[in-house]
């Protein structure tokens, strides 16, 4: 494991010292996830694109007055979840703009119109409908959550997710990534970890790398997910995800973290955070899967076989029998898991609402006889 000092110093390092650090991390994940490496079956559900931040390298936000503005319906969503489900998709991906509604008055009129004053209000009905009319588990990235929206959510869902992205301030001033984004403030992101650690909601989280951030401040934000981890004990995976240029956003020219970077990342990720904690890293934005593997990631996230990636619209997902095809040849066997990971799971009376426990329980013993 490394110590801050060790991972500080390692801003420079060269080809040899990468190398000796993927060996490291592989290593440490071969000891606690064994040669399986995971994904989830989902669906995508964006239920609103509208959203009070403008972050500079995000395509997915639409401002009213856009044509591809919107909140998606009930029946919307259901027909997306019913394809998907008749796909044996087992998660819906609820991700959504952060609160539209404080914003934009289109908003709170739509919010009006289907009955609901918030959008975490709204998400909450929805998820409780993919609960009542289908087999399938909602996973929700509603992005900063206050104490009462952990307490709406949490019995809707058998896990919530949001990325950290990064803790440094320095990328809320004007020209970088995070400007005029209220809710990328990194005080009011580590208190959602804090908030859902607190009541108990196994947690996705990660960093976005190459958004103009310091090598140290890729670190802390490392470090800062682990220190809540060792209070909390909740964070069941950690994204390490890389920034992509898109057209037509403030950061289009902006330079991408190169592979060498990248697997130096992931490779950090894995001997900066708790062994228990699954590491992951998006195969729909590289190529380098043999890599991404010896550099310590046992999870490739959600894969659809039906929803394009909202965020990433530019990047198809891989066909999972290509996934597994790629898995294999790097030695390790694909394996479908639930958006809750085992350890949770096992442990409902404490991380689980009992609709919940009873829909895991349920798809378990219809799909999973080898679930791990």
């Amino acid at each position: 494991m490394l110590s801050v000092e060790q991972a500080y110093k390692l801003e420079n390092a060269d080809s040899d010292q990468i190398l000796a650090l993927r060996r490291q991390a592989s290593a440490l994940r071969d000891m606690h996830w064994g040669d399986v490496v995971t994904y989830s079956r989902k669906v995508f559900v964006p239920l609103t694109n509208m959203c009070r931040d403008t972050c500079g390298y995000c395509t997915f936000v639409k401002a009213p007055g856009s044509p591809d503005a919107h909140i998606m319906s009930p029946e919307e969503v259901m027909d997306v979840v019913r394809k998907g489900e008749a796909l044996g998709c087992k998660e819906v991906l609820f991700s959504l703009g952060e609160k539209p509604e404080k914003k934009y008055p289109e908003a709170r009129q739509r919010l009006a119109e289907l009955g609901y004053s918030t959008m975490v209000d709204y998400l909450q009905a929805m998820c409780q409908m993919v609960i009542e009319h289908t087999s399938m588990l909602p996973h929700v990235n509603a992005g900063t959550l206050s104490e009462e929206d952990v307490i709406k959510l949490r019995p809707v869902s058998a896990s919530m997710g949001m990325m950290l992205e990064n803790v440094s301030r320095r990328l809320m001033e004007k020209g970088q990534a995070h400007y005029a984004c209220p809710d990328k403030v990194p005080v009011q992101r580590l208190r959602t970890l804090e908030l859902t650690g607190k009541h108990n909601v196994p947690f996705t989280t990660g960093i976005l790398i190459g958004i103009g951030e310091t090598w140290q401040e890729r670190v802390d934000s490392l470090l800062a997910i682990n220190e809540i981890h060792q209070r909390y004990g909740h964070i069941q995976e950690v994204i390490v995800q890389n920034f992509r240029a898109k057209p037509g956003t403030a950061m289009a020219d902006w330079p991408e973290p190169d592979q060498q970077d990248m697997l130096k990342t992931l490779a950090v990720a894995r001997l900066i955070l708790d062994p228990t904690i699954s590491l992951q890293a998006p195969p729909n934005l590289q190529e380098h899967y043999k890599d991404y593997i010896f550099s310590g990631i046992n999870d490739w996230g959600g894969v659809s076989p039906l929803t394009i990636d909202h965020i990433n619209p530019e990047r198809a997902w891989p066909k999972i029998k290509a996934l597994e095809f790629k898995t294999s040849e790097s030695g390790y066997r694909l394996q479908e898991r639930l958006a809750i990971y085992p350890q949770y799971k096992n442990l409902p009376e404490k991380y689980l609402a009992q609709q919940i426990a009873t829909r895991v329980d349920s798809i378990e013993s219809q799909l999973f006889s080898n679930f791990i």
